[in-house]
């Protein structure tokens, strides 16, 4: 991964945090690529390499997938499912980022084996705050398998 562009793939549904999030990697200059889409079918046909998304070159595995559970069309855990079922996929860190705090859904998404669960802050200084802790986390100082 060293000298090689970073792409995260980012699936949520809200607009609003979409921007927020995006904005705040941005800002704190992590990822050179983000990849936004807004349903879990989408994220699955990308991650499969499904038309539309089939050609490789233009749409690159990432590094890390930030996904919200409630998605439309395929909800955000039966993505993660799909994710560690794959034999190519199932190393790809996970980090779920959802306003949920249900003690279910973090269960559910740890025994599928989430990376991190990470539940959005309601104000936007401490959602920034996170957003490049995260960053930095899982873009620049943890070291996957190659």
């Amino acid at each position: 991964m060293k000298g090689e562009p970073l792409n995260i793939l980012y699936v949520e549904d809200d607009d609003d945090h979409a921007e927020m999030t995006i904005r705040g990697l941005e800002e704190h200059h992590v990822g050179n690529l983000i990849t936004r889409l807004s349903d879990g079918e989408a994220a699955l046909d990308y991650l499969f390499r499904r038309s539309p998304y089939a050609d490789a070159e233009r749409f690159p595995r990432p590094h890390v997938v930030l996904l919200d559970l409630r998605l439309p069309r395929v909800d955000g855990l039966e993505v993660l499912k799909a994710i560690r079922a794959d034999p190519e996929l199932k190393r790809v860190p996970v980090v779920v980022l959802t306003t949920s705090d249900h003690e279910r859904d973090i269960a559910r998404a740890y025994d599928l084996h989430v990376n991190a669960y990470l539940v959005k802050p309601v104000e936007f200084g401490k959602f920034l705050d996170l957003m490049r802790d995260l960053g930095f986390f899982w873009l620049v100082w943890n070291r996957g398998p190659a």
